[in-house]
C-alpha cells in the first residue's frame, strides 16, 4: 500500500477561511474545517479586514480540519494558500501590519482609480500598458488612497502585499508575489509578468513602493518552510514546505481542473466569476475582461462581478429564511419572477462596468409583490450579469462544452438549473465544493515534487484530484432557455437604463 502524502490548502476569503487535508496519493480530502471573518464597512464604500482575525481564522480552520480527519499534524508535507485578490496588506520595517487590509469589494478609492486610468491613458492606455483595464477593487488605487487619506501610514511602508503573499510572509518570514496574483494590482505586467516599476514611481517619486515589493517567483516555486514557531502554533510539521499558492480565481481554477483550454469555471461565491485557461495572453479589446496569469503557467481570462450570494444572502436575512426555504421559493416562482427584476448591484458593480450603480428592484405589481418572486429575481439578477460576463468571453473566442460550478451557490440544485437554462450550457460540481482550497493544496503537492526532483506533473495531480460530481450534472431545458432569455434581454434594458 502506498503511504499517504499529506498536504494543507488553506483559503482566505471575504467570509472565512477553509481549510482542507489532501492525500495526494489517494486524491481524495480527508478532512476540512472553516472559521469565519468579519467585514469592516463604511457608507462611503468602505470594506476592510483586520489581518489578525485571517490568523486566527488560519489557526481555527486548520486545527480544525485536522481534528475532523485525526491526522497527525506533523505529517503535513506541505502548505498551499489561496486568498482573496487584489486586497492591500501594507507592513512596516518590523513586519507589524500597518492599517486594516482593503479589500477587492472597497469601492472608497474610485476617486483615485479614476485619476490613475486617466494617467494610463483612459481604458486603452490602460490595455496596452498593463494588459488589464485598472478597476476601483485592484490594488493600485489603494496605495494612491493611503498616500493622500494617511500619509503617516504611507512614510512607514516597507512591504506591500496581497492578503495571500501576507499570509505566507507569515508562515514562513519571507515577502514574495506569484503571477497570478500579482495580475489583479494594476502595477503588474500581465504580457511580460514583471511589476510595471514607472507606474509606482509616478505614484510617489522616492521609490519607497519599489523596494517595498515582494519578489516575484513562479507558480511552482516554494516560499520556503513554515517557520519553527508558527508550526508549533498550527500544530503542524515545521519542514513542511510552502507553495507560491495564489490569488482565489487562480487556486479555483486548478481545483476544478482548469489547467488547459476547453474549461470553463464559474464561481458562485459572495462575488460571481467566470474564467477560462489559455495558453496565451490574448487581450480582449473589452474592459471588463481581465486577462490574468494563472497559477499554472498560463493565462486566466476572466470576469468578476461584485455581487452573487452576498446580494442572495442580504434578500433571506430580510425575509428571515434559511437557505432551504430560501431556495424553496425560488423553485415555486416562474421564470422571469412574474416580471419582477432585481438588479442587484449592492456594492457597486465591475460587470457590467456600474461601480456607483445601487440596488434596484423594477416591475412590481399588486399581483406579483410576493417572496418567492423577490428570492427568484435575486438569483436571476446575479445569474443574468454572470451571463453578461460569459457573453463578453465568448465575444473574445471562448468555446464553452460544459460549465464547472464552484462556490456556496453551487450547493443549491436549484440555482444549477437557472445557471443551466441562462448560460444555455450544461453545468457541473466538483464532488468537493472548497475548490480554491483543494486548488491549493494540489498546488502545495506540484510543488513539492518539483522541488524533490519528481516530475508529479499538475496535469497527472489534478486528474487523481478533482473529481467531478455526476449527481450534480444539470442540463438547460429548451423551454426554459427560452423563457430565461426573454427575462435576460429584460435585465439588459434595465442595465442600459444606468
Amino acid at each position: 500500500m502506498t503511504k499517504q502524502q499529506l498536504f494543507l490548502g488553506i483559503d482566505c476569503g471575504t467570509q472565512g477561511t477553509k481549510a482542507i487535508i489532501l492525500d495526494a496519493v489517494s486524491g481524495a480530502v480527508l478532512g476540512q474545517g472553516a472559521a469565519a471573518h468579519k467585514l469592516i464597512s463604511g457608507a462611503n464604500g468602505r470594506r476592510e479586514q483586520d489581518t489578525e482575525q485571517w490568523l486566527e481564522a488560519f489557526t481555527l480552520a486548520t486545527r480544525r480540519a485536522l481534528l475532523a480527519c485525526g491526522v497527525d499534524g506533523q505529517d503535513i508535507l506541505g502548505v498551499g494558500v489561496s486568498g482573496q485578490q487584489h486586497g492591500l496588506v501594507l507592513l512596516d520595517d518590523q513586519g507589524q501590519v500597518l492599517r486594516p487590509a482593503k479589500l477587492w469589494c472597497d469601492t472608497e478609492t474610485t476617486a483615485e482609480n479614476d485619476r490613475l486610468l486617466a494617467h494610463l491613458g483612459g481604458e486603452t492606455g490602460s490595455l496596452e500598458r498593463l494588459g488589464v483595464v485598472i478597476a476601483p477593487g485592484y490594488t493600485v488605487s489603494k496605495l494612491l488612497w493611503t498616500k493622500e487619506q494617511h500619509p503617516e501610514v504611507f512614510s512607514r511602508i516597507a512591504r506591500i502585499l496581497l492578503p495571500h503573499d501576507y499570509l505566507n510572509f507569515w508562515l514562513t518570514g519571507r515577502s514574495c508575489s506569484e503571477y497570478g496574483d500579482a495580475s489583479g494590482t494594476g502595477y503588474f505586467n500581465v504580457r511580460s509578468r514583471q511589476w510595471d516599476l514607472q507606474l509606482l514611481r509616478d505614484i510617489d517619486s522616492s521609490g519607497r513602493l519599489i523596494e517595498a515589493l515582494p519578489q516575484l517567483i513562479d507558480a511552482h516555486a516554494a516560499v520556503g518552510t513554515v517557520l519553527p514557531a508558527i508550526a508549533e502554533h498550527l500544530g503542524i510539521n515545521p519542514r513542511a514546505l510552502v507553495s507560491s499558492g495564489g490569488g482565489d480565481n487562480m487556486m479555483g481554477a486548478i481545483g476544478t481542473g482548469n489547467i488547459q483550454p476547453g474549461a470553463i469555471t464559474m464561481s458562485l461565491g459572495s462575488s460571481g466569476t467566470v474564467y477560462a485557461y489559455a495558453d496565451s495572453p490574448t487581450v480582449s479589446a473589452d474592459a471588463a475582461v481581465a486577462t490574468f496569469c494563472s497559477s499554472s503557467g498560463g493565462w486566466l481570462p476572466l470576469i468578476c462581478t461584485m455581487n452573487l450570494t452576498n446580494a442572495t444572502g442580504v434578500v433571506r436575512e430580510l425575509l428571515d429564511l434559511d437557505i432551504d426555504c430560501f431556495n424553496d421559493l425560488v423553485a415555486q416562482a416562474p421564470i422571469g419572477a412574474e416580471g419582477v427584476s432585481l438588479l442587484p448591484f449592492l456594492n457597486g458593480e465591475r460587470v457590467p462596468a456600474l461601480p456607483h450603480a445601487t440596488g434596484s428592484i423594477h416591475g412590481l405589481t399588486m399581483t406579483n409583490l410576493t417572496r418567492a418572486n423577490l428570492c427568484r429575481a435575486v438569483v436571476e439578477g446575479t445569474t443574468f450579469g454572470l451571463r453578461y460576463g460569459l457573453d463578453l468571453l465568448r465575444h473574445n473566442g471562448l468555446q464553452s462544452r460544459s460549465i464547472c460550478l464552484t462556490g456556496g451557490g453551487s450547493n443549491s440544485a436549484v440555482w444549477r438549473q437557472i445557471v443551466a437554462d441562462i448560460m444555455d450550457t450544461p453545468v457541473i460540481c466538483t464532488q468537493h465544493s472548497e475548490a480554491a482550497a483543494l486548488g491549493a493544496a494540489i498546488q502545495a503537492a506540484w510543488c513539492m515534487a518539483r522541488a524533490n526532483g519528481h516530475e508529479d506533473s499538475l496535469q497527472a495531480l489534478c486528474e487523481r484530484c478533482v473529481k467531478l460530481d455526476p449527481a450534480s450534472e444539470t442540463r438547460p431545458i429548451a423551454e426554459n432557455v427560452h423563457a430565461a432569455q426573454q427575462a435576460y434581454e429584460r435585465y439588459r434594458q434595465h442595465v442600459a437604463t444606468l
